[in-house]
């Protein structure tokens, strides 16, 4: 893309692909998007790639330590602002005794220079950002619109090779699903990514992902019709062939789907929904 530049940490896994890819959008003065996880060897790259270029801002989409711990040590090299739409946060307040299940992977010393609003913009030489609230994957999630090229750095929003984990309580499915009719009512054609390479035709990919999370609803409730269950009943019964690896996740997935279910009074449970807890159609 022109007046974009990517360069994909070497992090991969089976919730990062290939890495984490951070974007330098402009030149001479430019903008670093998600300074990524804290490697010494990403980031001397990252500072290498702007050689002789002054970073003035530093844009980063959530707090997952794959995409912000990086950031203190960028703007110690540079003097940056670091924008954000602000720090880690659950995105529902914490039930009797929860804590939250991916503090492993959250940036919770993340803290942005300046907090962005929906619709704020920013601009630079050559470059125009547009902040774009999406929470749902993390409570803070925000994407990035580039008006200069009409495309959108999604984060981990909208990817091309996978559907990201909505995960309670940090995640929230009701967010995420609002957070993609919103982007589907958006026009950029195309979306780049923090993992992965450019989502085409991005509307259209955004109702696909629409359809994939109402399927995945509709699987919940087949088989709660059959009768009451367990989330690890529900993960065998929806996800075939699954990696190991990715049972954790798909059961947060499923609780999530199950809290915004139990909102929506389609499914019961007994108290809060929990990951230990028995569904029953409402």
């Amino acid at each position: 893309m022109p007046g974009v530049r990517r360069l994909l940490a070497n992090n991969p896994g089976p919730f990062t692909f290939k890495g984490t890819v951070s974007y330098i959008v402009g030149r001479g003065r430019v903008a670093i998007i998600d300074p990524g996880p804290l490697d010494e060897t990403h980031i001397a790259a990252l500072l290498e790639a702007v050689r002789g270029e002054t970073v003035t801002h530093i844009f980063v989409t959530h707090t997952h330590r794959d995409h912000s711990p990086a950031v203190p040590r960028v703007k110690a090299a540079t003097g940056a602002l670091v924008l954000a739409e602000g720090a880690h946060r659950p995105a529902r307040v914490l039930h009797t005794g929860e804590t939250p299940r991916m503090d492993a992977s959250n940036d919770v010393d993340f803290r942005p220079d300046r907090t962005l609003a929906d619709g704020e913009v920013v601009t630079g030489p050559g470059w125009t950002i547009e902040a774009v609230t999406t929470p749902g994957h993390t409570a803070n999630h925000m994407a990035f619109a580039l008006k200069e090229a009409d495309l959108l750095f999604a984060g981990d929003h909208v990817m091309a090779w996978s559907t990201p984990v909505v995960a309670p309580p940090d995640g929230a499915m009701s967010d995420y699903m609002a957070s993609l009719q919103k982007l589907a009512r958006r026009s950029e054609p195309v979306y780049l990514p923090g993992h992965g390479g450019a989502v085409r035709e991005a509307p259209r990919f955004v109702q696909y992902y629409i359809r994939h999370r109402q399927r995945r609803e509709a699987a919940i409730l087949r088989r709660l019709a059959q009768g009451e269950a367990d989330i690890p009943t529900l993960v065998r019964g929806i996800y075939v062939g699954l990696d190991p690896r990715l049972v954790k996740a798909a059961g947060l997935s499923v609780l999530a789907h199950l809290e915004d279910l139990v909102a929506r009074g389609l499914v019961t449970t007994e108290g809060e929904p929990s990951s230990e807890g028995r569904y029953r159609l409402g």
